[in-house]
């Protein structure tokens, strides 16, 4: 998939938007530990919100293939009694 927009140095740019040593630490180094994945992950769609490119992403697909409990039972009891 080819994205609308050049995410390639998003940690240099989003070190100007941030004072924190941690998260400085983060942008240089990288993550060590899956927690600070996922706040280096947090940070990358901070940095998109702010530069709008989140409105650029896919919409994710809402509402297909979903029913209830209730209607599984119903089928089920359809198909149990013929």
């Amino acid at each position: 998939m080819t994205k609308l927009y050049d995410d390639s140095n998003w940690r240099e740019e989003y070190k100007a938007y941030t004072s924190s040593k941690t998260q400085l630490e983060l942008l240089e180094k990288g993550p060590k530990q899956l927690a600070q994945a996922w706040i280096l992950g947090a940070m990358y769609n901070k940095w998109k919100k702010m530069k709008g490119y989140d409105k650029l992403d896919p919409k994710e697909n809402e509402g297909q293939l979903q029913s209830s409990l209730g209607e599984f039972f119903n089928k089920q009891e359809k198909v149990e009694n013929g």
